[in-house]
């Protein structure tokens, strides 16, 4: 058994040095769950990359002109897909690993430290959440990028995502606090047109906004005005602070003014009515889970609201949320979740006949990969290995200490590792993982810069 080709210098080489659009590579006798429902899990089987994208999956490919990679050994994987990450903050990464709640995390974060951040500060905190992502296996991340002060902000924060060359979903939003130059939402079609022209990039564009004016005042609560901007640009909008009574209310008007669809995101919808969660399901609005955030933070009911949502026949996305107190990595996510649901599941036919109605290790990692882009608005571009679908994908070692032997490939990927298994990471067929390490990045220079930002942020009192 060969499971060395994903740390091999020379083999990195031989698929770096061929230009993008004429490479191709053929990954052989891997374990490779596909996450499409019609394609399952294959054993001994092989997968080429052409390009961007993936063209075969089988057995006994021929490789052709490919570089050949020996998989063995090895799991392949799509890529994680994290629906909501507000990745400017990552250089303020667990200054309050024990937050009280929701309203320590407001005054703190974004009444304390955001206004003093530069568009340096956002370039910094972005880029690191960015390569953490790829680092952790994430190959797709959106942005919830609510601290755009000033176009340049904004600017910066979608250069951040390009130059780590995640599949990034930059979702704009203006400050909760503070002063800013009031460019939002009219500087959408400014980035539309200067970064997002183009329906078949890497990068692409959403509007964020809020649930309710209970936090930040009526301007960046969803409604009818926001909407009509987000159907003129053509893009989706994602939704955060979605959980209690006055969301559910609000969940209800919006249906009722037809802003309510699949292009919809809503992020938490912890604590919402049978009435709310029904006009999301016949809607077919899309949800994104943060399962830490809501345990940890103390959100709403504190409990993920995964069986409400699989109840009104929603398969939700999974997210990392805020990493001043939360966690990097969608490994956690999906385990937490799990877990959490189990643990109601079990407890609430305890004592009685009633069989527990658990998810599965399928279902989290759905969550995490497939549903994930479709809640993303990305559903035919990443999220499953299919053929046709870009190359976002993972290169999982099954024989290491913590995962041998390979008896489960979903349990493994789901239960059994975490970052150091990653050997290879591919984003849209380029290599950004490899031997365990992200490549291209200049981590003594990057320290220095994170340091020096999160110094700086630290040390200057907001006005």
């Amino acid at each position: 058994m060969n499971v060395n080709d994903t740390t091999s210098a020379a083999v990195l080489d031989r698929i770096r040095c061929r230009p993008a659009d004429e490479r191709r590579i053929l990954f052989t006798g891997a374990t490779i769950v596909t996450m499409d429902p019609a394609l399952g899990v294959l054993h001994d089987a092989d997968l080429l990359v052409d390009g961007d994208t993936i063209t075969a999956i089988g057995p006994n490919i021929d490789p052709g002109d490919a570089v050949v990679v020996d998989a063995s050994g090895s799991v392949l994987s799509p890529g994680f897909v994290d629906t909501h990450r507000h990745a400017w903050e990552a250089q303020l990464r667990r200054i309050m690993p024990d937050v009280d709640d929701l309203g320590a995390y407001v005054m703190s974060t974004l009444a304390g430290h955001a206004p003093v951040y530069r568009p340096e500060d956002m370039y910094i905190g972005t880029k690191l959440a960015a390569l953490t992502a790829i680092d952790s296996g994430i190959t797709t991340m959106l942005d919830f990028s609510h601290n755009s002060r000033t176009p340049e902000h904004s600017d910066a924060a979608v250069e951040a995502l390009r130059d780590t060359g995640i599949r990034g979903v930059h979702a704009s939003m203006g400050p909760h606090f503070g002063d800013w130059d009031k460019q939002w939402p009219g500087d959408l079609t400014r980035l539309k047109e200067r970064y997002f022209s183009s329906d078949d990039q890497l990068l692409t564009l959403r509007l964020a906004t809020l649930a309710t004016d209970e936090i930040a005042g009526p301007a960046l609560a969803y409604g009818p005005d926001l909407a009509c901007v987000a159907k003129d640009l053509g893009i989706g909008v994602s939704v955060d602070a979605v959980f209690g009574k006055a969301s559910s209310e609000a969940i209800l008007r919006w249906a009722e003014d037809g802003i309510l669809n699949p292009d919809v995101t809503l992020i938490h919808a912890t604590g919402l009515t049978p009435e709310a969660w029904k006009a999301m399901g016949e809607t077919g609005t899309t949800v994104a889970l943060a399962p830490t955030s809501d345990a940890q933070i103390g959100l709403e009911t504190a409990i993920p609201a995964v069986d409400e949502a699989l109840s009104a026949g929603i398969r939700p996305g999974l997210s990392i949320d805020v990493e001043v107190a939360l966690v990097s990595d969608m490994f956690t996510q999906m385990r937490t979740l799990h877990a959490i649901q189990r643990m109601r599941a079990v407890n609430a036919a305890h004592g009685t006949d009633e069989q527990p109605a658990r998810i599965t290790t399928h279902d989290v990692l759905d969550f995490a990969t497939l549903q994930g882009a479709r809640t993303n608005g990305l559903e035919g571009v990443t999220g499953s290995l299919t053929p046709g679908k870009k190359a976002d994908l993972l290169v999982i070692r099954a024989e290491d200490l913590n995962n041998m032997p390979l008896n489960d490939p979903i349990g493994t990927v789901v239960l059994g590792s975490d970052a150091r298994n990653i050997s290879a990471v591919l984003v849209d067929g380029e290599v950004r993982k490899w031997n365990g390490h992200v490549l291209d990045v200049e981590l003594p220079a990057l320290r220095r810069e994170v340091h020096a930002s999160c110094d700086y942020v630290l040390n200057t009192p907001a006005a």
